[in-house]
């Protein structure tokens, strides 16, 4: 392990030691799961996993993260959350993620005083500082803490570290909430979600491990790794893509030629371009 990588472990471990206990606000990705596997490292059954399940999250998220709970021997707690009834969410405004993120820590924290727990942590890391992220507004406004942000961790550093320590998740794709897939503006539904959803496991199922099917109305545009663009063109692949798409409802499936990237959905948003469906 790298001299810099060594403090920086050796910082958080002693952060998360002045702690009586601990809730992990899980969401079964890189950066959550490492913390929580160092949170139980140091305070053992003194910490918790809190995941929220809602419709603007894959059902197979949460699969996943209870199956590493379990792994790591923490108590997991679903944290059931109807975020399509949160004022304003509904209408998908830009403003979206901190009215999410807002009420996600809300219960969270609600989740953790009932637990008996004295402290809520969530994985964010440096590198989320530079994104346009709505949703760290919300977490600067909570009480909720960011022990790999404040112990100096990027994203490398938390995949390396989590490799160092043997954890399964140090080279899982990143994650996001469905929602991201749908244009500002166009009024989410359960209808869109799930038929994204569906999507992209279609998509998982046949290799593509880093994929989103953004919505624009009729239209999915998909953006995969572009090392994966030669599979994904094969005749075969390209034919069952484009029937199952057409069987959830979409009249058109694109390619993204620009490959999967974070936030590509914002990429108008300081242009005065529209997006059009």
């Amino acid at each position: 392990m790298q001299s810099e990588l060594q403090k920086k472990y050796q910082r958080i471990k002693e952060h998360l030691g002045t702690m009586e206990s601990a809730a992990v606000a899980f969401s079964g990705g890189v950066d959550s799961s490492l913390l929580l596997a160092l949170a139980q490292e140091i305070l053992g059954k003194k910490v918790i996993a809190l995941t929220a399940r809602s419709c603007v999250f894959p059902k197979r998220e949460w699969e996943e993260a209870a199956n590493f709970a379990k792994w790591l021997g923490v108590f997991h707690q679903a944290v059931d959350v109807d975020l399509l009834q949160v004022p304003g969410v509904m209408e998908n405004p830009e403003n979206r993620c901190y009215r999410c993120k807002r009420e996600l820590l809300r219960r969270f924290c609600q989740a953790a005083w009932e637990n008996g727990v004295t402290e809520v942590l969530e994985g964010s890391n440096l590198d989320d500082l530079g994104d346009d992220r709505p949703g760290l507004q919300a977490l600067a406004e909570s009480t909720v803490q960011s022990p790999l942000r404040d112990a100096g961790f990027t994203k490398r550093d938390v995949r390396e570290l989590s490799r160092e320590l043997g954890l399964p998740t140090w080279e899982k794709p990143s994650l996001a909430c469905l929602a991201t897939r749908i244009p500002y503006g166009e009024p989410l539904s359960l209808g869109k979600l799930s038929r994204i959803e569906q999507a992209e496991q279609f998509l998982w199922e046949r290799g593509f491990a880093q994929v989103r099917v953004r919505s624009h109305g009729k239209i999915a545009r998909i953006e995969i790794s572009e090392v994966d663009f030669a599979q994904f063109l094969k005749l075969e692949m390209r034919e069952q893509v484009s029937s199952r798409l057409h069987s959830l409802g979409f009249a058109y499936a694109a390619l993204d030629l620009q490959g999967y990237r974070t936030g590509s959905m914002n990429e108008t948003q300081n242009t005065g371009e529209e997006e059009t469906s």
